[in-house]
Parts: C-alpha cells; sequence; structure tokens
C-alpha cells in the first residue's frame, strides 16, 4: 500500500506533533481541526519545534521551510481526508467523539484509505464497527512529545488485515519510528502497565504513605524511570489518567483498576496538571523548577 497524502484529524498536542513528523520525512499533510484558531496554534508550534531543531545543528533551516511547506490545514473533516491515503485520528480521549468522527472519516476518505487512531485506551474493535471497512482500521498510538519519542504501539483490531498492519508498520520505519505491535484489549500494553503504576503511586498519596517527591525521587532514583509517576501524570493530563483508568475498570471488570479517589476529585477539581498549570506540582510559563502544588505541602 502507497502512502502519500496523510490526513491528521486534530491539531492538540498529539496531532500537531503527528503532523509535524509526517510533514518532516516528505509526506503531504493536511492538519484538520474545527477551530481555526486551533490551527493557527498548531502551526506555530510545529514552527518553534523546528526553530529548536535548526538552533540544535539537528536539521538545516531549508528542511523547516520544506516541512511547513508540506501542511496545509482545514476546517472540515470531510474536505480534509478527500484525497488520503492515511487519515490518523488524535482527537480527544472520548469515546463518543472518536466514534462520530470515523463515521465521518469513513464516508468521505477514499475506499482504499487506512483509518487509524492515536487512541491511548479505547478498543480499536469498536471503533472499526463506527465504519464500513473495519478490515482497514488500525491503532497507531504515538508518544509524546511526538517528534521526539521514538514508540509507536500498533494495535490491531479483531477485523484489521495483516496487510494494513505491515503496511502501518513499515510507515512508522519511514517516520524514523520504532513499531510495536500489540492486540487490542483495554490499555493496550503501554497504559494497561503504566496507569496502574501512577494510580498506585496516587494510591500511595492518597494513602500517607509518603510525599510527592519522595514518590517521584524513589522511582525516578531506584527504578531509573527519567520522569516521577506523580510527575508524569501531570504531564499526561490527570483527566486523561482517570479517562485510561476507567476504560480499564469497565474492561477488565477488576476492583484493582477502580481510580484513586483523590485522582476524581483532581479532576473535578480542573487541577489537570500541566495542561490547567497546577497538579500534583505547579506549573509556571517559562519556569523549570519543579514546585509541589500547595495542596501537598508537608
Amino acid at each position: 500500500m502507497s502512502i502519500f497524502n496523510v490526513t491528521v484529524i486534530g491539531a492538540g498536542t498529539m496531532g500537531n506533533g503527528i503532523a509535524h513528523v509526517f510533514a518532516q520525512k516528505g509526506f503531504k499533510v493536511v492538519l484538520v481541526d474545527v477551530q481555526q484558531a486551533q490551527l493557527e496554534k498548531a502551526i506555530a508550534t510545529i514552527g518553534k519545534n523546528l526553530d529548536r531543531m535548526v538552533a540544535k545543528g539537528t536539521i538545516a533551516a531549508e528542511e523547516k521551510d520544506e516541512t511547513l511547506a508540506n501542511i496545509r490545514t482545514n476546517t472540515s473533516v470531510s474536505e480534509g481526508v478527500a484525497i488520503a491515503d492515511l487519515v490518523v485520528e488524535a482527537a480527544t480521549e472520548n469515546v463518543e467523539l472518536k466514534l462520530k468522527i470515523f463515521g465521518e472519516m469513513d464516508a468521505a476518505a477514499p475506499v482504499n484509505a487506512i483509518l487509524a487512531s492515536n487512541t491511548s485506551s479505547i478498543s480499536i474493535t469498536k471503533i472499526a464497527a463506527a465504519t464500513k471497512r473495519p478490515n482497514k482500521v488500525i491503532g497507531m498510538h504515538f508518544m509524546n512529545p511526538v517528534p521526539v519519542m521514538k514508540l509507536v504501539e500498533i494495535i490491531n483490531g479483531y477485523a484489521t488485515d495483516a496487510a494494513v498492519t505491515d503496511s502501518i508498520v513499515e510507515l512508522s520505519k519511514q517516520l524514523g519510528k520504532i513499531p510495536s505491535v500489540v492486540n487490542d484489549y483495554p490499555g493496550f500494553i503501554a497504559n494497561k502497565v503504566l496507569m496502574p503504576m501512577i494510580n498506585e503511586a496516587i494510591y500511595s498519596l492518597y494513602e500517607g504513605i509518603a510525599d510527592v517527591e519522595s514518590i517521584d525521587t524513589i522511582m525516578k532514583l531506584g527504578m531509573a524511570h527519567p520522569m516521577g509517576p506523580l510527575q508524569l501524570a501531570d504531564f499526561i493530563g490527570l483527566d486523561v489518567c482517570l479517562s485510561i483508568m476507567n476504560v480499564l475498570y469497565t474492561g477488565y471488570g477488576n476492583p484493582k483498576y477502580a481510580p484513586c479517589p483523590l485522582l476524581v476529585n483532581m479532576v473535578t477539581a480542573r487541577k489537570l496538571g500541566v495542561k490547567s498549570g497546577e497538579g500534583f506540582y505547579v506549573y509556571t510559563p517559562g519556569s523549570k523548577e519543579l514546585v509541589v502544588s500547595p495542596n501537598f505541602k508537608k
């Protein structure tokens, strides 16, 4: 399967990162979002990230210009996918929204186009069932930040054709990524393993076993993790963490996946981590200092 034209649905953090890596490798990209302001913000972010790469000597200035020239924007899903060989959905981790988008993608994209989701936990089989081409639906779970992280977790739905999987594996390699193929069960592998660890770290704080800094320091220095689980939760977004824990809890029906009440309360209070400016830590624009939230001071 030849893939030249790629459409990315959703211009948030993951969407603009996915558009960036495809465009940098020479693919023609259409970035779609219903909000024009979000599209403008995404292009500005991609430009800044490319400027950083130029400054470090990672790429030449000409490559920045070529990358940006490879990206077009559109506020219409149907127009954006009209000539796509591959569509990658990177919308909010909400099952109803994703099913709606996939229905629109399926109706407007060329019959041979592959439809992929960047979902981190929602069933690919369920998403595929919203289309008339379940054999051409697959998961492409990129890691954040997309231009930096090497892994692409590729998820086979129940009906995904082996040829589609092979094509996406090879495509991931073309992007300079390392693909790992998994089967479609709640949380796949990345979040089936990661999220219970984060949830357990939050439970440890909730139960008073240790404070924020101790939990993160132990996991960084003792387990060689580059970032502690509470800081990582802030980085991912506590709302996203809660959503994934709920998927695991509902999907497996096992109490060990029940989200910690502290996590539920923080999301309810809109203390979502980096995106809201406060979670387990406080985030001040322009500052790299890691400051524990006043809610968790000793």
